[in-house]
């Protein structure tokens, strides 16, 4: 059966989606639409590569969540109710590469080729090697358990950042968040040492840095705002400031820093924060995206029970994303 496609609608126009929830949850009930403070401003050229179109690759999915893509272009994701990591690869194939898996959900492929996984089934972060077999890096702070690692992206000297919010799972016996809040972490390049980096978000969700490693975008879908932080070399972050009015699911940055958001579609936000395209996404929410292929020129969106994608004229900034 030939692979559906769907006509890519760039709508030019500030309009954007209210904040939701990771991997099953859904956007608050009456919840007003959200979106960027600045007017939009579209470009004079689309994103969107010449001809190109927005592409369903497959479904039959319960949630798909957490793409990444390694160093060949092949890009994994997950599907989180079916505990399970796929790969969609350069040729066009879809593939199972670990089921269970630790109910994993924002995924990041590191600098060694391992697979960096917000694994909430026992609210860790694994690091899992390509032949499947995992490491736990993180599960706990001061103690207690995480709430569920969301998210996760690691900077150039293998330091990592990931959000750490609560959404409960039906795989849990807890009700209630273990931790005193929801934060963003960071676990140093020696991967012994995890402190927390922000105190005064939240929900944090969605979360990416820039390739050099200065500016880390952590998006707070519960107060419907993304902000971008400056790094410093010991993993705290100062100087934080308002990016865009908007939260976010997961999302990604391309390789002229613009911010992909996720939710009711992917909002493309320039580096001034305002929304200069909008990709609609059949599919009642968008959960995460990553720049992908042998030249990192697809933008592949996980949504609801699909995987898309569609070629753009620009590069993702981040070889895992």
């Amino acid at each position: 059966m030939p692979r559906p496609t769907l006509v890519l609608l760039l709508v030019l126009s500030a309009a954007a989606f209210a904040p939701g929830a990771s991997a099953g949850d859904s956007p608050p009930s009456g919840a007003p639409p959200a979106g960027c403070s600045q007017a939009a401003a579209p470009l004079v050229r689309s994103l969107v590569a010449p001809g190109a179109k927005l592409e369903k690759l497959a479904g039959g999915f319960e949630f798909a969540e957490g793409p990444t893509s390694d160093g060949a272009g092949n890009v994994f994701f997950t599907d989180q109710p079916n505990d399970r990591i796929l790969k969609w690869s350069v040729d066009g194939t879809l593939t199972t590469f670990l089921q269970p898996a630790g109910r994993a959900n924002g995924m990041f492929f590191d600098a060694d080729g391992n697979l960096l996984a917000c694994a909430d089934e026992r609210t860790e972060l694994r690091s899992i090697a390509p032949d499947g077999s995992h490491t736990v890096l993180v599960n706990r702070y001061e103690g207690r358990l995480l709430n569920g690692p969301n998210d996760v992206w690691a900077r150039p000297d293998g330091g990592i950042y990931f959000t750490d919010p609560f959404y409960k799972r039906p795989w849990w016996s807890h009700t209630a968040p273990p931790q005193d809040g929801q934060h963003v972490y960071f676990l140093a390049p020696d991967r012994r040492t995890v402190r927390r980096v922000t105190t005064d978000l939240t929900k944090p969700n969605g979360i990416i840095g820039t390739p050099d490693g200065k500016t880390l975008f952590v998006a707070d879908i519960g107060a419907r705002r993304t902000y971008a932080f400056a790094i410093q070399p010991d993993g705290t972050l100062t100087d934080k400031r308002l990016h865009c009015e908007m939260g976010s699911d997961g999302m990604t940055l391309d390789e002229e820093g613009r911010l992909y958001l996720t939710g009711r579609g992917v909002s493309v936000i320039d580096r001034d924060g305002r929304m200069v395209e909008q990709f609609d996404v059949p599919e009642p929410w968008t959960a995460n995206v990553s720049f992908g292929g042998p030249d990192h020129r697809t933008l592949f969106i996980t949504a609801g029970t699909g995987l898309y994608a569609v070629r753009l004229r620009v590069r993702g900034a981040n070889a895992a994303k």
